[in-house]
């Protein structure tokens, strides 16, 4: 039986840079390739967790939702252009900037195999010029809260394996976390080769993989101190991209406060007061979750004054956080990656995990201010045909 011995852990980073939250981070663009002639300019992050990101003349990727299903993940980037497709999880995006949009958490077998690949590719493209961002949804923050009720029984033997292999690890955190995508199939077979000799005893593994999820996603968790380094809104050029939606009080109390307070919730750094609650605008967030509800499904209760009410909060809200478009996730499209309202929104999430909708993967493309939709390989060598931004 593995030991849950703490003082044996890992220990994450407590933050991005020793800097405060308002510095100022470069990504420099590391790739000697010689025949790039015009190399681009340096990605700039501000803020910690990242916030606000410049990535000047960067391609800009945008995948929804995955929910734990690690070969649709794959899929999508395989698809997109920036993951390897001979299994070895190599970055090939070159000075791409891939954004996820959120709930990695729950519905699947391969949550932590997820951020564990996504956190090395970020290390690779950041060596080539690129960056892979992350945004925490609502299933992020329900785990970190302690809400289970979505996690598949997968996920909760995925969380026994994980600590049972952190546990035995040698290396430091950052080491130990990007190499459990490459060993988790292989924990996962023998523990499926195993199942005959639980019987009866199925109750206690469940039990220690609640127990060993509470320890690695409760505030100040290991797990959750990796969702810390992790925005809730963030913009990249003239582009938000948030999970559920921003709204114009968002912005007036502040992105950078917003995902300041969130990230130091997740890391556990309001111990002394004994609650462990959400920030207030943490809470406040699921508002914005409720009114995805209304730009994400098109419903035929929805008449023209409500279309135009939310039309004109869009435009409130990009005005005020001087974006041209905000792309979301968190409500599965069955039409695919779309926009709305004259295209100020894109809405992401098409339900790709198998334990969704298990449709097909796509991909939102912006080059230049223009987007378009992956929906194959050859989509990539395809004219921009979709919406052009001024």
């Amino acid at each position: 039986m593995a030991s849950l011995c703490l003082n044996s852990l890992p220990v994450p980073p407590t933050s991005l840079s020793s800097s405060s939250s308002s510095s100022s981070l470069l990504l420099h663009n590391n790739n000697n390739n010689n025949n790039n002639l015009s190399a681009l300019k340096p990605i700039v992050v501000s803020g910690d967790p990242p916030t606000f990101v410049s990535a000047p003349g960067r391609r800009i990727l945008a995948v929804g939702d995955l929910h734990g299903d690690l070969k649709q993940a794959r899929s999508a980037l395989e698809m997109a252009g920036v993951l390897s497709s001979d299994g070895r999880d190599l970055w090939t995006g070159g000075e791409t900037v891939l954004v996820q949009l959120g709930d990695i958490l729950d519905r699947g077998e391969d949550e932590i195999a997820i951020l564990s690949m996504l956190r090395s590719l970020d290390r690779q493209a950041k060596e080539k010029g690129g960056a892979v961002f992350q945004v925490n949804g609502n299933h992020e923050t329900m785990n970190v809260e302690g809400d289970f009720r979505y996690v598949e029984s997968g996920g909760f033997d995925e969380c026994n394996d994980f600590l049972e292999y952190i546990n035995g690890s040698e290396g430091d955190w950052e080491e130990t976390f990007t190499s459990w995508v490459d060993v988790s199939k292989r924990w996962k077979e023998d523990r499926t080769m195993s199942k005959s000799y639980w019987g009866p005893w199925n109750l206690l593994k469940r039990q220690k993989g609640v127990i060993a999820r509470s320890i690695l996603f409760r505030p100040g968790g290991l797990l959750a101190r990796e969702l810390a380094r992790h925005a809730v809104v963030l913009k990249v050029n003239d582009w938000v991209f948030c999970h559920g939606g921003l709204l114009p009080h968002h912005v007036a109390y502040g992105l950078e406060r917003m995902n300041k307070e969130v990230s130091e919730w997740m890391r556990g750094q309001h111990e002394d007061d004994n609650t462990h609650k959400m920030p207030f605008i943490a809470t406040r967030g699921y508002d914005s979750v409720v009114w995805n509800r209304l730009y994400s499904r098109d419903t035929p209760d929805l008449v023209d004054y409500q279309a135009k009410q939310v039309c004109s909060i869009l435009d409130e809200t990009m005005q005020a956080v001087g974006a041209k478009a905000m792309v979301v996730g968190h409500t599965p499209q069955t039409i695919g990656v779309n926009c709305k309202y004259n295209c100020s929104i894109w809405r992401v999430d098409v339900g790709m995990s198998s334990g969704v909708l298990n449709s097909k993967p796509e991909v939102l493309e912006i080059i230049d201010d223009k987007a378009r939709v992956i929906r194959c390989k050859r989509d990539r060598h395809s004219e921009l045909q979709a919406a052009a931004y001024t």
